[in-house]
């Protein structure tokens, strides 16, 4: 067994500093059920003490030229690349990564963001002239940043970036979860020589630090990445102080085959896309939709593709699913099976307990419903593992209503290849993200939902908007 870590100070006002009172919290490596470190959650006190420090930052850093943000990112971006072993080693420990995804993916999509926002920064107007009117776009002020556990540096990364480029100061509250790669982050914060107090990080469970962070008065903006749910309570604790709360929530994403398409590779992407990470992304492809004289095709395919996902040891050659997070994401997810299987779906491939030969770790079967109707449970919910359900329909317009028949709205998918009807369907999704025959947005391009599925966007221009107040200076002489 591994040595267990110890990561239990705060890096607050530039410092490492000690709790003000340690409340230990054991993090578990998921493939293996053993404790991998021990962390301390944060008190109201030191959600305080990092909030004071991220006002006093804010008086210079908020004046800040974007030249010097520039040079600040670069400065991280170095120290990012020269953790990087590091970073895809804690992210495989805390969440069971499999070996290339935690390089390839995880690790590199941190990057990728912070390499992305630099762009954005170098070309972004922060004044404009309307009718006279000086039009001046300024850092809203201190920022809480509260991160999942299932994505955590890109998450980390999206929501630190524009903060940091714009000229914001910062206190992140990453999952307890997961919060290896996030000490690894403030790490990389400290030798990048971010002024103190510009970005701070306590560590602690959404019900103490969140609602301490979430409630707090001189926290000007919010932005949150979790489960609906979570959201809901976050902007309950906001409310009071009138701040701005940005959310990206749950999802329960369509994936609508038309019958034009070619069967073999549509299906194959889609069931890919759905089990990567183990299934736990929020927008994964987890309703396929497709025309109902296709699904015993459609489901004899995705029963092959599910056959041949190897789920294993994180770090073994060839596993390409690792467990899932938790004890609990996994007792959840086997209790949503079984609803699956009581309310008539067709289970075609995987179901209930480990993949054989698994004893040990929170490793699921890749699984595989058909003939689901959209008012059955597993259609409903987001479970948040791999399991696909795969919905008959009749019409275009069928799978238009059942694709939007959801409390969620963030992501939709369709493949066919007849571009007219594909972009008709398109227009008709209530939803933030729509992929065409597989091809999805950039990191340069908004990223968010509709209705229970959040509010605001991330990534590019329209992200860093979320970071701004826009303030009208009239009477002056403009540029």
């Amino acid at each position: 067994m591994s040595a267990i870590r110890h990561c239990q100070q705060f890096f607050i006002d530039g410092q490492w500093v000690d709790p003000a009172a340690p409340e230990l919290i054991e993090v578990i490596n998921p493939a293996t059920e053993d404790v991998c470190a021990v962390i301390s959650g944060g008190a109201a006190r030191d959600i305080d003490r990092a909030v004071d420090a991220a006002t006093r930052a804010f008086r210079q850093f908020g004046q800040s030229t974007m030249d010097e943000r520039v040079a600040l990112i670069e400065a991280v971006i170095a120290a990012y690349e020269n953790h990087y072993d590091e970073f895809a080693e804690a992210v495989q420990l805390e969440i069971g990564a499999p070996t290339r995804l935690a390089i390839d993916a995880h690790a590199a999509s941190g990057l990728r963001q912070l390499k992305t926002g630099l762009e954005v920064l170098k070309s972004f107007q922060f004044r404009e002239s309307i009718d006279g009117s000086i039009i001046v776009r300024e850092p809203i002020g201190v920022c809480g940043l509260i991160t999942p556990w299932n994505w955590p540096l890109n998450q980390i990364a999206c929501k630190v970036t524009p903060a940091l480029a714009v000229g914001c100061t910062i206190v992140l509250k990453p999952s307890e979860v997961a919060p290896l790669s996030a000490h690894v982050f403030a790490t990389v914060m400290a030798e990048a020589n971010v002024p103190p107090g510009v970005f701070n990080m306590v560590h602690g469970s959404g019900d103490t630090t969140g609602t301490a962070l979430s409630a707090h008065p001189d926290v000007h903006m919010l932005s949150f990445t979790g489960s609906t749910r979570a959201g809901s309570l976050v902007a309950r604790n906001a409310a009071p102080t009138i701040k701005r709360v940005v959310q990206e929530l749950g999802g329960k994403s369509p994936n609508i085959l038309l019958n034009d398409v070619g069967l073999e590779a549509a299906v194959s992407r889609g069931v890919r896309q759905l089990f990567v990470n183990s299934g736990q992304s929020c927008d994964a492809p987890s309703r396929m939709l497709v025309p109902r004289a296709m699904i015993d095709e459609v489901s004899a395919i995705a029963a092959r593709v599910a056959q041949a996902v190897v789920v294993g040891n994180p770090k073994a050659d060839g596993t390409t699913m690792g467990p899932v997070v938790s004890e609990t994401q996994f007792n959840r997810i086997q209790s949503l099976v079984q609803r699956g299987i009581d309310e008539g779906a067709t289970l075609v491939f995987g179901g209930i307990g480990r993949p054989d030969g698994l004893k040990r770790g929170y490793f699921v079967k890749p699984t595989v419903f058909s003939d689901v109707s959209n008012n059955m449970t597993i259609a409903r919910e987001e479970i948040f593992g791999p399991v696909l359900c795969i919905i008959p329909y009749d019409s275009d317009a069928e799978a238009v209503e059942i694709a939007n028949d959801t409390p969620y709205g963030l992501a939709g998918y369709i493949q066919g290849q007849n571009m007219t009807r594909v972009t008709a369907i398109a227009s008709k999704l209530r939803a933030g993200n729509i992929s065409i025959n597989g091809k999805a947005g950039s990191l340069r391009t908004p990223f968010g939902g509709y209705k229970q599925s959040g509010n605001g966007r991330e990534r590019g221009v329209h992200g860093f908007a979320e970071y701004l107040e826009i303030k009208v200076i009239s009477g002056a002489e403009t540029d």
